[in-house]
């Protein structure tokens, strides 16, 4: 490849993006991809990851004349490095099925949820991509050489999930499909559930003989904390920061505590105050209510520009109740016509017994809503992660970080507290119980990938410092193995963006103001924070 300008192999590489994830392009508004699958087989991927590596090699050498694109340059060149590491080294699609389903289902999800295609448009790119979904799976069979148990469990239960989806989909098209796609979908939803079955008794074959490796390794958990999240610091130096926080919060929840209720520990009092909850029918109601109030908190004390794309709370639709069992953020695409974003929050079935529909509802404690609303809506997920879209950048609008989404979503829930947002002590004492759950993430994240932490050990962890529900906790650590190396993201990436304002505060002296702080952090989408520093002049702060 001839070497250029940046912004032209900028452009190259988006192009490769799209065809090697094709649902990615579609999650983002891309046209022209819509009606098929990726392809992870090794003669599949063979001629992708070389292009990559070509590309890589373009972009070390492409020619920038200003800080922002060589910024950009560095963003979407250690992307890539960590693609190919991802593919090449530590292998999800060999080992992990649910790799493979959770493609399979977002590429059906987001063409089901986006208002931004034509209904012929719609059940068109539907019929493809079921049409595409048994040689797809074929191709699953045929990769998955190194099954992990944790990770087949997992499949096991999203693909329950699967069948249910896809059976739903000519129901969940509004009001229905053109007829001349009926007959079509109809057969496509058939051969689609018909691979989904047998693709289950795959999974029920591999979990007996499947391997119980689960740790990525300190190189490669290493390799992404400096290659995807620009981070310095290595894995036993993120152990020991999050052994120092977890003890921090611990002793600030016990103070809290004692002011709700001198008489009882912390770990009780959320016990007790999580049986004070909305109703079922009261639930999303609740939620869209502290929606709204975050974002007339931000915008009546300015703390953040207001983007212009709407966020709809809503029920979770039937489709996707297996798939989001408490609730879900979704956001618009960085090239969509539709801005809405979506916080789907998942009722609890009315058929289910009460006792469990009591214990799905405690998820949902009244003093919590308030951090989640801000976390995921105002000032949290959907206003940086528009903003980020509104970049003429397209690394800008692309490419993130855990490390800034996540840190940037749990700084905020400190920030609305200096502010003034929570109302109650209940609710400043629940916004220091989820500090101390991402607190533990790093725990987790750290020792079993790094550390030889076993899965039932990692459960036993959650339950005895978070006095969380087993199944819950169970659940939760299966995503952290699927996941190394994010959910440390929260609590470094909140440390990481408070140490950048006391940066800044004091770069600026008098002439510091909190809105310029995130109007600056907003301005690099979700970029690494090490980046920003970079395009701040504080690299050596």
């Amino acid at each position: 490849m001839a070497v250029g300008a940046f912004r032209a192999v900028e452009r190259s590489y988006f192009d490769l993006r799209w065809h090697l994830d094709p649902v990615a392009a579609t999650q983002a508004g891309v046209p022209g991809y819509d009606d098929r699958y990726g392809r992870y087989s090794p003669d599949a991927l063979r001629p992708s990851l070389a292009a990559l590596k070509s590309l890589a090699a373009a972009l070390e050498e492409a020619t920038t004349d200003q800080l922002d694109d060589e910024i950009d340059r560095t963003a979407l060149l250690n992307e890539a490095r960590v693609t190919l590491r991802r593919f090449e080294s530590e292998r999800p699609q060999a080992k992990n099925p649910a790799f493979w389903l959770q493609h399979l289902l977002a590429g059906l999800h987001v063409l089901l949820c986006r208002h931004d295609r034509a209904p012929e448009e719609q059940a068109r790119a539907l019929v493809r991509r079921l049409e595409d979904v048994p040689p797809f799976l074929d191709d699953a069979r045929a990769t998955l050489v190194e099954p992990v148990r944790v990770f087949v469990e997992t499949a096991l239960r999203i693909n329950e999930g699967g069948l249910l989806l896809v059976r739903a989909i000519p129901s969940a098209l509004a009001p229905s499909p053109p007829a001349v796609y009926v007959t079509q979908l109809e057969a496509a939803v058939e051969q689609a559930a018909a691979a989904l079955a047998a693709f289950q008794h795959d999974l029920e074959r591999w979990l007996e003989a499947a391997s119980e490796h689960i740790a990525l390794g300190e190189d490669d958990f290493n390799f992404r904390l400096h290659y995807e999240h620009a981070l310095r610091e290595t894995a036993p130096e993120l152990w020991r920061y999050g052994l120092h926080l977890r003890e921090e919060v611990e002793a600030d929840l016990v103070r809290r505590a004692a002011r709700i209720d001198g008489t009882r520990s912390w770990g009780e009092v959320v016990d007790r105050l999580r049986g004070d909850h909305p109703p079922a029918g009261g639930l999303v109601d609740a939620y869209a209510q502290e929606m709204a109030r975050a974002r007339d908190f931000v915008a009546e004390r300015g703390l953040a520009p207001i983007p212009d794309a709407p966020l709809d709370v809503v029920a979770t639709p039937a489709f996707m109740r297996p798939v989001v069992p408490f609730a879900a953020y979704d956001s618009p695409g960085a090239y969509s016509s539709d801005r809405t974003g979506w916080f789907y929050v998942t009722v609890p079935d009315p058929k289910l017994p009460a006792n469990v529909q009591e214990r799905l509802l405690r998820d949902h404690c009244r003093y919590e809503l308030a951090a989640t609303a801000l976390h995921e809506g105002y000032p949290g997920h959907h206003l940086h992660i528009v903003h980020a879209q509104q970049r003429p950048s397209d690394t800008r609008k692309n490419v993130w970080t855990p490390l800034t989404v996540e840190g940037w979503a749990l700084y905020c829930e400190d920030m609305m507290g200096e502010e003034g947002f929570y109302r109650s002590e209940e609710e400043r004492f629940f916004q220091r119980v989820h500090l101390l759950w991402r607190a533990v993430r790093i725990l987790m994240d750290v020792g079993l990938h790094t550390r030889g932490m076993t899965f039932s050990q990692a459960v036993d962890y959650m339950v005895s410092h978070l006095h969380m529900d087993r199944t819950h906790a169970e659940a939760e650590v299966r995503r952290y193995c699927a996941e190394p190396a994010y959910q440390l993201c929260y609590a470094v990436g909140r440390r990481e963006l408070l140490r950048l304002r006391e940066d800044v505060r004091a770069a600026r002296g008098a002439g510091f103001a909190l809105r310029d702080f995130h109007d600056t952090v907003l301005r690099y989408g979700a970029l690494p924070v090490s980046l920003m520093r970079w395009g701040l002049g504080l690299n050596d702060a």
